[in-house]
């Protein structure tokens, strides 16, 4: 535990890290983010990190710039050049799919910052966080069967359990593209906010987890994503656990104590 995320070498992310987040930005705006290895070799440090060092992650990409008249993008997907050239091998090895479910399973929330582009690979790496800001420029997708393939990190099962069996199929099977406005519709953002405020919005949401206690944030998230059979019996042992916490008697008794006042 403790220390700092070694970053030296980087060259397809761009980290700030402050007591309790981890501000993780995609940074290969050349090609509009797009997911190649050394990204999500970098995305694998990132998670080794915060699983031994639990932090809330709110990932973004290149935000937009109003001098340049430059938009801003999340990821365009995975990188076409190197997805043209995997064989039935790399499908097998689930590049992406590995790393995606890995970042869905850190220990802490992860907050996805949407601008633009967040398609293919890009919209699947969305999914897999919890919690989803976009700005009304944003265009969210799956075209993969547009390229002879399928969306295989993740989409076939988030998706539906994101925003429903008729519009997940509409996406995947259609090409259908979400506009931000239509991504709020649809529950797959909990905020639409302009550009410039996107990173503030993210940092707020932030900012509420940061009030909550840690432990209690952790272990909620996991009983939250544990299969329906475990439950009620994980509820109640993951509940014991916090009856026994020090942060529990503390943050009652401040609340007792705010009440007398």
């Amino acid at each position: 535990m403790g220390g700092t995320l070694d970053t030296t070498g980087f060259q397809a992310l761009k980290v700030t890290e402050t007591l309790d987040r981890l501000e993780v930005q995609l940074d290969r705006p050349e090609v509009k983010n797009a997911i190649d290895q050394a990204m999500v070799d970098e995305l694998h440090a990132v998670c080794a990190y915060l699983e031994r060092t639990p932090k809330i992650m709110v990932l973004s990409g290149t935000p937009a710039d109003s001098e340049s008249g430059a938009k801003g993008i999340f990821a365009s997907g995975a990188d076409i050049a190197q997805l043209r050239e995997r064989r039935r091998d790399d499908a097998l090895a689930g590049i992406n799919s590995g790393i995606f479910d890995r970042i869905a399973k850190l220990p802490m929330p992860v907050i996805a910052a949407l601008d633009g582009f967040a398609l293919g690979g890009g919209a699947e790496l969305a999914y897999a966080a919890d919690f989803r800001i976009g700005t009304p420029e944003l265009r969210m997708g799956n075209p993969e069967t547009g390229l002879g393939i399928m969306a295989a990190a993740g989409a076939t099962w988030r998706l539906k359990e994101l925003v429903g069996e008729p519009l997940a199929k509409e996406i995947l099977l259609a090409g259908k593209v979400l506009t931000g406005e239509e991504c709020l519709k649809a529950g797959l953002i909990t905020e639409l906010v302009p550009g410039a405020e996107l990173l503030a919005a993210a940092s707020a949401l932030s900012d509420r987890i940061g009030k909550q206690d840690p432990l209690a944030v952790r272990i909620t998230k996991s009983v939250f994503h544990a299969p329906r059979e475990a439950h009620p019996v994980i509820d109640t042992l993951a509940q014991g656990m916090l009856f026994e916490s020090q942060a529990k008697f503390d943050r009652m008794q401040a609340f007792l104590d705010r009440k007398k006042k």
